[in-house]
Parts: C-alpha cells; sequence; structure tokens
C-alpha cells in the first residue's frame, strides 16, 4: 500500500514528541509534521483548512461541528487540557475579592468562543453564580492589537461584548486599569512581568483546581484532533490509526515522565507532582477517548450551547469519526 503523504500541525508537547521524532509512527501514513502554537493552527485550520490533520480548539470545532460546516472530523486525542482557574487575571486594587465581584465588572476576552474562556464562564457559572451576562467583556488581542474572532458569532441578546479600542492590547489594558481583568488562555505580560496590582482571582488556583477535580471529577479538554473530511471520507481507516498513533506517543511520554533517574523536564519535584496526581486523578489522568471523558465532554457541549455558541446542543459521538468510537479487544 502507498503511504499517504499527509501535513500534520501539531503543539511540540512531551505527548506528540515521540510522533514528530518518528520514534511513533501512524499506520499508512507519511506525515510531515508542523509544530507551531495553536493561534497559528486554528486560525490557519478553520479560515482555510490548510492541514490535513491537526490540533483544533474544541470550542471552534463545536462551534463549525453544530453548523453543519466543519472542515475536520474529530478524534478523540486531547493534546490540550488545563484547569482554568489560572486564566483569570484581575486587578487587584479594584475590591475584586471573590468571583461574585466580577458583576458589572469589565473583562477582556481575546475572543469569546475561546475553549479556555468557554470553561472558565462555566466555573464561574456553576459554582459561583456569575453568568455571561452578568459581566461587560471587552474583545480585543492580549498582546496585539486587532485580534479577530476566527469564526463569526452572535452572542446572546443579554450579553454584552465591546470591542477594545483601536492599538489597544488588553495587556495594556488591564496595566493601566481601563479594564478590570482578563480570561485568556494565555497569561497577559502584565501579569507575566509582575505588574503592580495585577495577580490571579483565585489566590491559589491549584487548590481551587483540585476542589474542582474531587467534586465534579472534569479536567477540562481544550483542544481535539482533526482529520480533513474529504481524506476521512476517502479513507475512512485513517482517524482510527491517528488516535491509535497518538495514543502511543502519549504512553510513551507518560513512560519518560516515570523515569526519574534522570529528570526529563527542566522542573524540580516532577516524582512528587507525578505520584500526587495520579493520587487524585487516577493512573492515566490524561486520557484520550470517549467514555472516560465522556462527562467533561457532555458539561463543556452543555456550556457551549447555554453560553450561545453552538446553535444546538450536540451529542458526545457528534463531534468524532464512527472508526474511533469503539477498538478491537484480545
Amino acid at each position: 500500500m502507498t503511504r499517504l503523504n499527509l501535513s500534520v500541525a501539531v503543539g511540540d508537547y512531551d505527548r506528540t514528541r515521540p510522533l514528530i521524532d518518528g520514534d511513533v509512527r501512524i499506520d499508512g501514513v507519511d506525515p510531515v509534521f508542523m509544530t507551531l502554537p495553536p493561534e497559528e493552527i486554528f486560525f490557519r485550520a478553520f479560515r482555510h483548512a490548510e492541514f490535513d490533520i491537526c490540533e483544533l480548539s474544541l470550542s471552534s470545532f463545536t462551534l463549525k461541528t453544530a453548523g453543519g460546516d466543519c472542515p475536520y472530523v474529530g478524534v478523540p486525542v486531547f493534546l490540550s487540557r488545563a484547569f482554568r482557574h489560572t486564566a483569570i487575571v484581575i486587578r487587584t486594587d479594584r475590591g475584586i475579592a471573590a468571583p461574585a465581584d466580577l458583576k458589572g465588572r469589565r473583562i477582556g476576552s481575546p475572543e469569546y468562543q475561546l475553549t479556555a474562556c468557554v470553561w472558565a464562564r462555566a466555573i464561574l457559572s456553576d459554582d459561583y453564580g456569575v453568568e455571561p451576562k452578568d459581566i461587560i467583556w471587552v474583545r480585543g488581542g492580549i498582546e496585539e492589537p486587532g485580534r479577530p474572532e476566527k469564526i463569526a458569532i452572535t452572542p446572546l441578546p443579554d450579553v454584552r461584548i465591546e470591542e477594545a479600542p483601536p492599538g489597544q492590547s488588553l495587556s495594556a489594558m488591564l496595566d493601566a486599569g481601563t479594564i478590570d481583568g482578563i480570561i485568556a488562555p494565555r497569561a497577559p505580560s502584565a501579569f507575566i512581568h509582575f505588574a503592580p496590582n495585577i495577580g490571579w482571582l483565585f489566590p491559589d488556583p491549584t487548590g481551587a483546581a483540585k476542589d474542582y477535580f474531587k467534586r465534579t471529577g472534569i479536567f477540562p479538554i481544550m483542544h481535539v484532533l482533526g482529520v480533513r473530511r474529504e481524506i476521512a471520507a476517502r479513507h475512512p481507516w485513517l482517524p482510527r490509526a491517528v488516535l491509535k498513533a497518538f495514543e502511543r506517543a502519549k504512553a510513551a511520554a507518560l513512560e519518560k515522565l516515570t523515569d526519574t533517574s534522570a529528570t526529563k523536564v527542566t522542573l524540580p519535584f516532577v516524582e512528587e507532582q507525578l505520584r500526587a496526581t495520579r493520587a487524585l486523578m487516577g493512573w492515566d489522568f490524561w486520557s484520550y477517548g470517549i467514555e472516560g471523558n465522556r462527562k467533561t465532554l457532555e458539561t463543556f457541549l452543555r456550556h457551549h450551547h447555554a453560553q450561545g455558541l453552538s446553535p444546538r446542543l450536540l451529542a458526545v459521538e457528534e463531534l468524532f469519526h464512527p472508526a474511533t468510537r469503539e477498538a478491537f479487544k484480545i
């Protein structure tokens, strides 16, 4: 069989590195890998479907799938996951002592439909009674002015979204105090550089995230993997082969992380953190596949629809190619 020559655009993670290095192969595929930042991958994928296989924003993918015009079919490989309690950065000199104090505030958002923002709003709604309509949203680039929404959205009638002034980034506005906070997947430079009066909404975001997981069992999913729909139609075996390869790559990454004879990442306390994470979240804490992630996916889909982003409530199965929903057993 002639191997398919396909472009693959993903982030440079420990869980993708075995594929990028060629230690793990996708059956039947001769890949051309591109390691790119997520913003570039998502923009090029959803604007022009430039890649054959690529990492995708879960929110953008859900929005396009619900609308019936997504150029990609999903594979339940979740390359990015994160507890988004750290995604909410505030001015600490505005009397914002608890999530409820966000009501009536001006909060920056790089794109209203970003997955991290959907999850942060879900946490604020479910746990603290703060609804999207309670906040004035200011949309703009985190560091660069003029960032557009990748996909056009129509917000709910009671949700107020303003555009950042021309020439101003959200980070600069936060530093100047013209907005009260930012919800975004990346920390603004004003926070990174320890600008005065800027900090997390949750003083102990790790503790808040652990409590959230203990109560809900949810480890939020940020990114899925997509295969260009027309290629999957011609080669229906491909999505399953992609899932298999990415599963093997993640397993190889975790095996290396477990080997602490010489730590594979440039951080102390890796062994302790890995042990504590497995004690809290289970052995396969970063699982792929549908069933082990059904509650997380259903929660996301429910909020995505309730926030006015997807025009209808999707079932989990609608996100993923049929070949990825079952597997052989020995």
